[in-house]
């Protein structure tokens, strides 16, 4: 994408010159549209940045009640001790680790390993199938609203400390990474490398997952004396981890999702085929990129707008200044036709 054009940047003086046309500009105030141009675009402004600031609240306070839910067993964070409830024995749509006290239900990740790992195939399908159910019905919009790790690392972007941005070349090859270790980590080595009983071991969730880390070992650690006097090497790997996250998370918008997670990768398979979309109406895109740039994944919407690292949060919906992004179930899709043209360029 050439974005040494002049017009890229020229969104808000596309939308006033639009808005002065014909005679009426997007804002609330009354007789808006009788304001000097410098006013008018200041209110329009004014009045998005309201809209975006909006949109992410609520979303935060979807995420906060899903973190909360899956994560209700507030007696065991008290005791320091793992729900062991019926509900356990069914999946929530999220990373969330299975021995965080207060989870009520099962790591998805987790338990495909577990159950790959055990040969106890019948129950396998029944994992893979509700991590199917959920990619087909809202695929990575569970990453956008419902995810908690995916919570603690927005919060942490919040953090007033310099951002970075990492060059496309590199960024592009990193993403395949969390596919890899879909399939290596989590399906090939608990599925291949097995102990004389058939066993094998939850890779991802020993050697990587920070989530696990976070929720689970630091809390039982805390209330339990016995587990802390036998962690050794192997915590401390899982500690520099989720160290690296967290540090990387104050400086690059959900690190762990666009490099690591797994389940986003799985979920991102469903990406052009899930009931929840995105769409754009190019008839309304004036293709001021004002979405690409709010985009916390960095997709390029007017490409694919419902590409496989989009996480439906929404917020180019909330930036657009004229509406054109939409989200909701069977939705279409359609680029942009001037940038698809400038593709085959």
């Amino acid at each position: 994408m050439d974005h040494q054009d002049p017009d890229i940047y020229s969104g808000g003086h596309i939308h006033r010159d639009r808005a002065a046309s014909t005679g009426a500009a997007d804002c609330s105030a009354e007789g808006c549209q009788y304001l000097p141009a410098m006013h008018r675009d200041r209110v329009t402004m004014n009045n998005e940045s309201k809209q975006v600031k909006k949109h992410e609240r609520l979303r935060l306070l979807i995420q906060l009640l899903s973190a909360v839910f899956v994560n209700g067993y507030v007696a065991g964070f008290a005791k320091g001790k793992i729900f062991t409830g019926k509900s356990k024995m069914f999946c929530v749509p999220v990373l969330n680790c299975y021995s965080c006290p207060g989870a009520l239900g099962a790591c998805p990740i987790g338990s495909l390993q577990a159950v790959l790992g055990s040969h106890k195939f019948n129950f396998s399908f029944y994992v893979l199938g509700t991590l199917m159910l959920f990619g087909v019905v809202l695929g990575r919009l569970v990453c956008g609203f419902l995810c908690p790790f995916g919570l603690v690392q927005d919060l942490l972007h919040r953090i007033p400390l310099p951002k970075i941005t990492v060059p496309k070349k590199i960024d592009r090859r990193l993403r395949y990474l969390k596919y890899v270790i879909l399939v290596v980590m989590v399906i090939l080595l608990p599925l291949l490398l097995t102990d004389k009983y058939g066993t094998g071991e939850p890779y991802f969730c020993k050697f990587i997952c920070p989530a696990g880390t976070l929720e689970g070992a630091f809390p039982l650690l805390t209330k339990n004396e016995s587990l802390r006097s036998a962690v050794g090497a192997l915590f401390d790997w899982k500690v520099c981890v989720l160290i690296i996250i967290i540090i990387l998370s104050t400086m690059i918008h959900r690190p762990f999702c666009k490099y690591l997670c797994p389940l986003g990768a799985f979920y991102g398979l469903f990406a052009k085929f899930s009931l929840y979309r995105m769409h754009l109406d190019e008839s309304k895109c004036i293709k001021c990129h004002a979405c690409e740039s709010a985009c916390p994944m960095t997709v390029e919407i007017l490409k694919n707008i419902n590409s496989a690292e989009c996480i439906r949060c929404g917020k180019c919906k909330a930036v657009c200044p004229e509406n054109a992004i939409s989200g909701g179930f069977f939705k279409k899709d359609e680029p942009c036709a001037q940038n698809v043209m400038s593709d085959h360029d």
